[in-house]
């Protein structure tokens, strides 16, 4: 497959709809052949996502140095992201072109699953944007439904059964990250966002429309996703491509920003429980061998390892393999 397929998931709110097999099977040769599909139909409207990127926008125009009483620590990975701050994961290559707001599922303080990893907890939220929690949060919950029927109609897809897979994001690590990229120079090196794979189980993004996304086909070529307005773009991580045995594609993908514009993402990273150990479910494919790894592990591991001054190891998993 060379191009995204755009795919409308309206039969995949109700199991009954006659409808509901063939939706089954689009999303399935989407996800099993470039990883990557456009999505309309999921009942989330326009104004909320345009509510959501103004709100995004108010974000990275606070003064600088709030950002920085704001900014991420090594203890509590939320809060803003300097630009330039991290580079690729294994340390090599140019700092990415971006600055972030990073968000975890909100977890009350007194919450007992605190105990259990000390990845839960509390965000921090933008003082100078008294609204973003609750702008962000509603916005979270119709995503947080999005996913749970894709990845109900994956188990279907491929024959899992009923909630094995969605029973694991019950107290889940869902995360999202807020994004300001400046735009490059058409003669400028680098990236947005260096090509990586997620490693997270299914990505959600609405897309800007000043565009830069791009996927890597099979065969080595970059393509843009071709998203209607309204709609979003869903990509599978390297759970999910862990989970299916390798049958479901987790695929390499980059930002450049050489529209002359500012651009604003956000997207929408869900992530199992803490105590879940992602091993595949299915007899894997002839030459897919990747070991199990555990969510809470592997997600310390990631936050780690974005540290410039941070090394990955031999207990460190595969985190989102380059591809250039």
């Amino acid at each position: 497959m060379d191009r995204i397929p755009t795919i409308d998931i309206a039969p995949l709110h109700d199991p009954d709809h006659a409808d509901y097999d063939r939706t089954v099977q689009q999303v399935m040769d989407a996800f099993t052949e470039i990883g990557f599909l456009s999505i309309t139909g999921t009942g989330i409207p326009l104004e909320t996502v345009a509510e959501v990127r103004t709100c995004v926008q108010a974000i990275f125009g606070i003064d600088e140095s709030a950002k920085w009483d704001q900014a991420i620590t090594r203890e509590n990975y939320r809060g803003f992201i300097p630009m330039g701050f991290f580079t690729p994961n294994d340390g090599s290559g140019k700092a990415d072109k971006y600055e972030g707001y990073k968000l975890h599922c909100e977890t009350a303080a007194d919450s007992p699953i605190r105990k259990d990893c000390a990845l839960y907890g509390p965000n921090i939220w933008p003082r100078e944007v008294p609204k973003a929690g609750e702008v962000i949060l509603g916005y979270w919950a119709q995503l947080d439904r999005v996913a749970d029927m894709l990845i109900g109609a994956l188990e279907s897809g491929l024959g899992l059964p009923e909630r094995q897979l969605r029973d694991a994001f019950l107290q889940p690590m869902t995360n999202m990250t807020l994004l300001h990229y400046p735009p490059q120079s058409p003669d400028e090196g680098g990236y947005g966002i260096h090509p990586h794979k997620d490693t997270d189980a299914l990505t959600i993004i609405a897309p800007d429309p000043v565009g830069g996304l791009e996927v890597q086909t099979r065969d080595g070529g970059w393509i843009t996703p071709d998203c209607p307005p309204g709609g979003f773009i869903v990509n599978i991580g390297d759970m999910l491509e862990l989970w299916s045995g390798g049958r479901l594609k987790s695929t390499p993908h980059r930002v450049v920003n050489r529209s002359g514009r500012e651009r604003y993402s956000f997207p929408y990273f869900a992530v199992p429980r803490h105590d879940v150990v992602v091993a595949p479910l299915l007899d894997p494919l002839p030459g897919f061998d990747r070991p199990s790894v555990h969510c809470g592990h592997w997600s310390a591991e990631i936050w780690r390892t974005n540290w410039p001054d941070e090394e990955a190891h031999d207990a460190t998993p595969e985190l989102g393999t380059l591809s250039d």
